[in-house]
């Protein structure tokens, strides 16, 4: 899925437009966390709560914004925006909405680019979406332990507690 922030997308023609697609989620923040990043807004700087919690918003409504697109049979979405409003000082909501189209690549002549010109030249991939190689959302390997024995061993009772 192709996703700009522009109204139109250099080497690419439109040949259907599907109309708006959103994606919207509301959030809470706990006591806790609103105590503890109070606390830190007092010496100033970043708050790593807030951070964390609407970097995994937005990408949850990117996420519900592409599944949407991707219902209507869309390859790419045009305009992108994201839209942030608090609510009732307790909660926040966060959209991300835009334009979905189908497109195709320009394969030469007025409109085309360098780039338009080798995705036709090329055979479309059919790629499956990956999760992240590190941070929010990467798979969290644990190395086997060496050696480890299974406790209790297999086919021994449980001991009591």
């Amino acid at each position: 899925m192709i996703i700009v922030t522009t109204n139109d997308l250099p080497g690419f023609r439109v040949l259907a437009v599907h109309g708006e697609v959103m994606g919207l989620t509301v959030r809470s923040r706990d006591a806790a966390t609103n105590w503890v990043a109070g606390w830190r807004a007092i010496g100033g700087g970043e708050i790593p709560e807030f951070t964390q919690m609407l970097v995994e918003s937005r990408m949850q409504v990117m996420g519900r914004m592409v599944e949407e697109a991707q219902r209507r049979g869309a390859n790419a979405i045009l305009a992108m925006r994201f839209d942030a409003n608090e609510i009732a000082s307790a909660w926040t909501e966060i959209c991300a909405y835009g334009t979905a189209v189908t497109v195709e690549p320009i394969a030469d002549g007025p409109g085309s680019t360098a780039q338009s010109q080798q995705l036709v030249a090329q055979p479309v991939p059919q790629l499956q979406p990956q999760p992240p190689a590190h941070g929010y959302g990467a798979p969290q390997m644990v190395p086997p332990v060496q050696g480890q024995v299974p406790w209790p061993p297999p086919g021994a009772p449980m001991p009591p507690r």
